[in-house]
């Protein structure tokens, strides 16, 4: 189905009176945040208090790191903790008193270098054992809620022609459009069912898109004393803010990092312990669980029906959270936290919905979508586009001839996967045999034999 794969002004304002761009709702009274040319970002804090953290959250982070890389100066240990180094002073004055840390040499004005002492040693040690995390300073979790809030695709409203924009690069109906449209607006989530490789899956990744493209999440959660990483990388696309005359860093907490709105997807290996915070075992940091780490974005659920856990046992699991946009998170120590559950949630299967749950789990996601096949048209279209996308030429009646002898003849039906699929192929021969890329019946049959080969004509 793919055709081709300001603070405002200068000053950073607590947005008390919402957000500054058209079409972007004002904030509510007890949302703190600044705003960047309409956008939410958390402002700089001046006081740890201001922070949301207490000096026993930054004493584990500060030993471990001079721990485990030596000897550090004061700025650079809170350049470490993603904190202005005036948060931090008190903290590592504190230490030095109570004999963990000890003064190596002066290190410029106002600032010493530090190294840890033999009680500190003992210390780190302890809480290495409990976890490995030096890193940024985490976030408490009451800031983390108004963020979500204050991102929350609920409280944005994407119009017709945004979502028109988002799958441009799809073959989409105007009804499609329309129907997907209302689903990412609500916020609810969606099916979205069907016969394979008539493009679910692109459709899900292409959701967020239709919204504001950026958000800010914390790189780390504190949750009763345990620190529980958020930000990852392998999940999370980095979307640095840039500086400019009028926009500068130093009004920004970094304990944040501006991403990409997230779009997350599983498959068929989600277990249940996916949906609970864990002990990467690699690492030594907790993890936060995927549903959370696709907050304020989109989470999809592909192939459902085919995990490892029983559909059941998912639908449990979240049928609570999808009600009260909020899930009850579990813990490593036996903890139990309630987190924010705000994201657009897809499930997109190849089976029939009824038969994968109950009616009291379907009446949850309101929107359910069937992607059809495309008709004769829509697929000629798009064969057409991507023949232009690949640089191809083609003989005249090539497609005439796909369509009528392995389409019409064998009762086939028509999937969007298989124009690129098949164009695949025949530019693979094409490359191989270093001709030039036109399409003709021999090299198009060769594709033909080589990908409907076992496969059903009835069944695509």
């Amino acid at each position: 189905m793919d055709t081709q794969n300001s603070f405002d002004t200068i000053n950073p304002q607590v947005s008390a009176d919402g957000y500054l761009s058209a079409g972007v709702p004002p904030q509510s009274q007890e949302l703190s945040g600044s705003v960047i040319n309409g956008e939410y970002a958390p402002p700089a804090p001046t006081t740890l208090e201001s922070a949301g953290l207490h000096p026993n959250d930054l004493y584990p982070l500060v030993l471990k790191f001079l721990y485990l890389h030596g000897q550090r100066t004061g700025i650079r240990i809170a350049e470490q903790l993603k904190l202005p180094f005036h948060v931090v002073e008190p903290v590592i004055q504190s230490l030095k008193q109570d004999l963990l840390i000890a003064h190596k040499a002066a290190a410029g004005m106002s600032d010493y270098s530090y190294e840890i002492a033999p009680a500190g040693i003992e210390q780190a040690k302890i809480h290495l054992a409990r976890t490995s995390y030096c890193g940024a300073a985490p976030v408490n979790i009451e800031d983390y809620r108004k963020a979500v809030t204050a991102q929350s695709l609920k409280r944005l409203r994407p119009t017709f022609e945004d979502v028109k924009r988002a799958l441009a690069d799809l073959t989409l109906n105007d009804l499609m459009l329309c129907q997907l449209g209302q689903a990412i607006n609500s916020g609810k989530g969606m099916f979205l069912f069907g016969a394979p490789g008539n493009g679910k899956t692109s459709i899900a990744k292409r959701a967020v898109r239709t919204v504001a493209e950026f958000i800010w999440i914390p790189r780390a959660l504190t949750i009763s004393g345990e620190v529980i990483r958020l930000y990852d990388p392998m999940q999370h696309e980095e979307a640095p803010l840039e500086e400019t005359g009028e926009i500068t860093l130093r009004n920004i907490d970094e304990r944040w990092i501006r991403i990409k709105r997230p779009t997350i997807i599983v498959g068929g290996e989600l277990e249940m312990k996916h949906l609970e915070a864990t002990m990467n075992p690699t690492t030594g940091i907790i993890e936060a669980p995927v549903h959370v780490k696709s907050n304020c974005g989109c989470m999809v659920v592909d192939d459902f029906g085919r995990q490892q856990i029983s559909t059941t046992e998912l639908l449990n699991r979240w049928i609570v959270p999808m009600e009260s946009g909020h899930d009850y998170m579990n813990l490593p120590s036996g903890r139990q936290v309630s987190l924010p559950f705000e994201q657009l949630l897809i499930f997109s299967t190849n089976l029939d919905p009824s038969s994968l749950c109950d009616e009291a789990f379907l009446r949850r996601i309101p929107y359910k979508i069937e992607v059809f096949d495309p008709t004769e048209e829509q697929f000629k279209q798009l064969f057409q586009r991507t023949l232009q996308a690949l640089n191809f030429q083609t003989e005249e009646g090539v497609v005439e001839h796909l369509i009528e002898y392995h389409y019409k003849r064998p009762g086939r039906p028509f999937r969007f996967c298989h124009v690129g699929d098949l164009l695949g192929q025949a530019k693979d021969f094409c490359e191989f045999h270093r001709q030039p890329l036109v399409l003709d019946r021999n090299i198009l049959e060769l594709a033909v034999l080589n990908y409907f080969s076992g496969m059903d004509p009835a069944k695509g």
